[in-house]
């Protein structure tokens, strides 16, 4: 890892944010010429240690606020009624609203700055100190939100600022994100390894895994999670009891609380949704909400969440106490736990949409502990056989909280590793896996996700990420083929097929009769895969090794392909390529399977999307040439 790169390969996408500071530790580092070792050693401890402190700060401004707001303030107003609990939540929505007020914006979030990692600019200004008061202010007053996701914020605006003073490459730049939001997830849940694999399963998109990438998550999360527990106590977010296997049987009963959570989970995300657009005037019932200015926008979603909670306080804030009675057995009804579940979900959207500050990993894990207790108590209820097998609600309480959490995140070994490191008990594991793995397999199913860029990652292109993904709908399939592949005959013997292939230099062939007409399709690893079977038998019976040396391609090419036509976009031939882990596909005419028109190769599509980025960036410089020219001349 070479933390310097020449300034003239640098991508600069904005200048420098301390010009000063960025050029001494630049010369600082070029002088002394650092180890990779001590590299990696000294940012890590930089983001963790760092991300740990403002976490620990973030927490106690939390508990600051709570005691201001719903203790002293209470104590004072209380005395004229029950009705004065509503106008605690509508206290900070308007401190909430004059901070949106005064500053527009709070910065960019964590799906902005992890695009940022991929390339592209940002256009909000980082404040995470005003951010961090924010979201103080509303989880102190009652926001049904949560303080996980701030936390992974504080961490990742750490990592993106120390990256610009460094003015680090595209690619460290998003290591060093990474590791901010392991060091944030580690600090707020006291889970170091689930926050290592939150930073490569989410933010880092499970593709960084060198020793040098890990190392930095790994030391940033360590050191993240050990100030934490300095600072805030070395016990886990939630005590939780031991778990019980009863029977074996109950497996396919988390089955179906997986399927469950993965139905909570959407309901979750689309009320998110809804509400946001509710608050943007994009429903027409509500389209007068858009045009109130958004910085009042907190005080109408302070005064709902406030009236709730006259009837519901366990929905203000944060909402741990009441996941913690959950988990210890503490009796709740069967008919509050599912309005606690409605409630919940409705006045977390609530609060998303109409701008408070904070994350939507407690309010899931709140939804999943309600839901797995409902469900345990359902399933009880309507075949008391069955129940008298099961576990206890806590158990289905715990795992639901996973499941919904996986679900709603996309982050099923985020979600199982952190459940794990609060139980600190194995026995869970194997419900828990089958429960969060249904619930994350079901909502790809019913919802998958529209920002996945796995089809760019297949040919190299992961930085072209969001409006750039519309370019594999865009170039079809004849744009990016080779029009005169290799043709190799099927009476062909496998050496000659080989010196062919080195001489023209090609990675694959189609293999074709003597009408010309296709067979199949042979590569490189199928050739040397051949040559190498036959230098293992050597010492097998001449009988054996000249029919292995009489073979043809014929005989060891793939005749049960799969097709591109030249008139469908990329993005459906990639889909089909990683069905089967292909490399190339055979371009035929669609009423004729054995008709060639071309190859369809990862490498010429790669090629293909990068000239047509590099074509629309000289049409835009063009575009905007004449208006430059023409502010120069005056």
């Amino acid at each position: 890892m070479t933390l310097l790169p020449p300034t003239e390969l640098r991508k600069v996408t904005e200048p420098p944010a301390f010009p000063s500071l960025s050029t001494r530790l630049a010369r600082l580092i070029n002088r002394f010429q650092p180890s990779l070792e001590t590299v990696v050693l000294l940012l890590a401890i930089l983001i963790g240690g760092g991300t740990g402190m403002g976490v620990v700060t973030f927490h106690y401004l939390i508990q600051l606020i709570h005691d201001l707001m719903l203790e002293d303030l209470m104590g004072i107003i209380g005395a004229w009624g029950a009705w004065t609990l509503a106008c605690v939540p509508t206290l900070g929505g308007l401190i909430v609203g004059l901070m949106r007020w005064r500053t527009q914006d709070f910065g960019p979030g964590l799906s902005s700055l992890i695009a940022a990692s991929q390339g592209k600019e940002i256009k909000q200004p980082l404040r995470p100190v005003t951010k961090m008061l924010a979201a103080s202010v509303s989880l102190g007053s009652g926001a049904s939100l949560g303080p996980e996701g701030p936390s992974v914020e504080i961490g990742a605006n750490f990592g993106m600022l120390l990256s610009l003073v460094l003015q680090v490459s595209q690619e460290q730049q998003r290591l060093l994100l990474g590791a901010g939001a392991a060091a944030g997830l580690a600090a707020g849940f006291n889970a170091p390894i689930a926050g290592v694999f939150f930073a490569l399963e989410v933010v880092m998109g499970a593709t960084s895994f060198a020793t040098s990438a890990v190392s930095v998550v790994l030391l940033a999360a360590v050191v993240a999670a050990l100030i934490a527990q300095i600072g805030l106590g070395a016990q886990p977010a939630f005590a939780l009891p031991l778990y019980q296997v009863r029977s074996p049987l109950e497996l396919p009963i988390y089955l179906g609380l997986g399927l469950g959570a993965s139905l909570v989970s959407l309901a979750y995300k689309e009320s998110i949704r809804l509400a946001k657009a509710c608050f943007a005037g994009q429903v027409p019932i509500l389209g007068f909400l858009g045009k109130i200015p958004r910085h009042i926008h907190p005080i109408i979603g302070g005064v709902i969440v406030g009236v709730v909670a006259l009837y519901y306080p366990q929905i203000l804030g944060i909402g741990y106490g009441t996941v913690q009675a959950m988990l210890q057995d503490v009796e709740f009804s069967l008919p509050l736990l599912i309005v606690l579940l409605v409630v919940k979900l409705l006045t977390t959207a609530i609060s998303t949409g109409s701008g408070f500050v904070g994350g939507l990993f407690a309010p899931a894990m709140f939804l999943g502990a309600s839901f797995g207790s409902a469900y345990a108590k359902i399933v009880a209820l309507i075949a008391p056989a069955i129940g008298a097998q099961m576990a206890a609600p806590p158990a289905y309480a715990m795992v639901g909280m996973a499941a919904v959490l996986a679900a709603s995140v996309r982050a099923p070994l985020t979600s199982i590793l952190m459940l794990f490191e609060l139980t600190r008990d194995y026995r869970i594991v194997l419900p828990l896996m089958a429960a969060v793995g249904l619930s994350v397999w079901l909502i790809e199913r019913i919802k998958p996700n529209s920002n996945s860029n796995s089809n760019l990652q297949q040919i190299g292109l992961s930085e072209l990420k969001d409006e750039k993904t519309e370019m594999l709908q865009e170039i079809l399939v004849e744009d990016a083929m080779l029009t005169c592949p290799k043709k190799l005959s099927t009476t062909l013997g496998i050496l000659d097929a080989a010196k062919e292939m080195i001489r023209d230099r090609c990675h694959s062939a189609l293999v074709i009769n003597e009408a010309e007409k296709l067979v199949g399709i042979i590569s490189l690893e199928d050739i040397n895969r051949s040559l190498r079977l036959g230098q293992n038998y050597q010492n097998l019976p001449a009988e054996i090794q000249s029919n292995l040396s009489n073979q043809t391609l014929l005989d060891i090419c793939t005749t049960e392909v799969l097709y591109a036509w030249r008139d469908e976009p990329l993005s459906e031939a990639l889909d089909r390529m990683a069905l089967r882990g292909l490399h190339q596909l055979p371009v035929v005419a669609r009423d004729n399977h054995e008709h060639i028109l071309g190859l369809l190769e990862k490498e010429q599509i790669a090629l293909t999307c990068s000239l047509a980025v590099t074509h629309q960036a000289i049409h835009q410089y063009l575009s905007a040439r004449p208006l430059t020219d023409a502010i120069a001349k005056h």
